[in-house]
């Protein structure tokens, strides 16, 4: 299934006229098996790369006409606001690009979001030391995605139907715990300086979103972890045959995405100095649309971590634009849902957003 596998299958043996050049046994003329790998792998790479590349012009010339249409775009200081506000998406949106490549997905990160925001506070009002707290409330993310992962892995309950469900059972506990009502953070505390504290002049929350980003991609393209998730989304019961206990895998990835919703939500409740259950509502939305647009399968198989990355950028510029030229609020979710639709029906005739564009582009 590697590229080292198939690159031995094409190779003849010691005997053979095309078997093994300076590094093969023979000593012919050709490239050996170890250059022809490596050779494959530069292309696939390459491949990746301009896929990736074409995605991020797209978010250069939207940022671009954003800069022209407005002044107050492209300065340091809103710039830094659109690296805060994208990081709790683009954090859930790496977890997702797992549980999307696997063939899964997961609709109820909004309402962990909001279950944890109101936990994190409510904690935080009785006394609780700010440390304690936030491992609760990573607890309670992981939680969220360890019942989601159970009921679709273990019971054979597709993902979609399960967080459907979850969706309005979390958010209903948070709605339960605080009657509606937000709950105050104070200022002062390290809880709330995990939203609002900044670090050679941007905020926490970007940093943490780049260091999800990191782990994400050495995690998917680098551990066997990623490699089976992958494995999953494309032929599930080939890898299950080679030994892997799949639903493990599965419910894993939804656990993922429950524990980086938790962050999410210790990231917003912090910003916004309060937990509040209503907190998230389009959650899920931007992040399904951030991993699409980024050039993951919506069937499985197949996955991006960096391309996640640029499709988060691309909706908060998007979002941040329309707000600074002053257009309704109620613009955003219209062009949101526009774009997702576009994308995921594109997903479904076989291609993807940057193969469309690569392809107009090039004819």
């Amino acid at each position: 299934m590697s590229a080292a596998t198939a690159s031995n299958t094409d190779t003849t043996g010691p005997d053979g006229g095309h078997g093994g050049g300076a590094d093969g046994p023979a000593g012919g003329h050709g490239p050996g098996p170890a250059t022809r790998t490596s050779q494959r792998r530069w292309q696939a790479l390459q491949r990746v790369n301009k896929s990736t590349l074409l995605m991020l012009v797209v978010t250069l010339v939207v940022i671009v006409a954003f800069s022209v249409a407005t002044p107050t775009f492209l300065t340091g200081t809103n710039l830094r606001n659109v690296a805060v506000q994208v990081a709790p998406a683009l954090i859930v949106a790496v977890a997702m690009t797992f549980v999307i490549t696997a063939g899964m997905i997961d609709l109820s990160v909004g309402s962990t979001l909001a279950l944890v925001s109101v936990v994190g506070a409510s904690l935080l009002r009785t006394g609780m030391e700010s440390v304690l707290v936030i491992v609760i409330c990573l607890a309670v993310g992981a939680l969220c995605g360890l019942v989601n992962g159970w009921f679709s892995s273990y019971q054979g309950i597709p993902s979609f139907i399960v967080t459907l469900a979850t969706m309005s059972i979390v958010r209903g506990i948070a709605l339960f715990i605080t009657k509606g009502y937000s709950v105050a953070i104070g200022s002062g505390l390290i809880f709330a300086q995990i939203g609002q504290g900044r670090l050679l002049g941007l905020g926490y929350p970007a940093w943490l979103a780049l260091i999800a980003v990191v782990v994400g991609i050495v995690a998917l393209q680098r551990m066997r972890f990623g490699q089976y998730v992958t494995g999953i989304g494309s032929n599930e019961e080939s890898v299950r045959r080679a030994g892997v206990d799949t639903r493990f895998v599965k419910m894993m990835a939804l656990v993922l995405t429950g524990t980086a919703a938790g962050a999410a939500g210790i990231i917003t409740a912090a910003r916004l100095g309060s937990g509040d259950a209503n907190s998230g509502v389009d959650f899920a939305m931007t992040v399904i649309t951030a991993v699409v647009i980024g050039g993951t399968n919506l069937l499985g198989g197949k996955g991006s971590v960096i391309g996640t990355a640029i499709g988060a950028v691309l909706t908060g510029v998007i979002t941040n634009g329309l707000t600074l030229l002053g257009l309704s609020p109620y613009i955003v979710p219209i062009v949101t849902g526009s774009l997702l639709i576009i994308v995921i029906w594109i997903n479904l005739r076989g291609g993807s957003l940057t193969e469309l564009l690569r392809r107009r582009v090039t004819s």
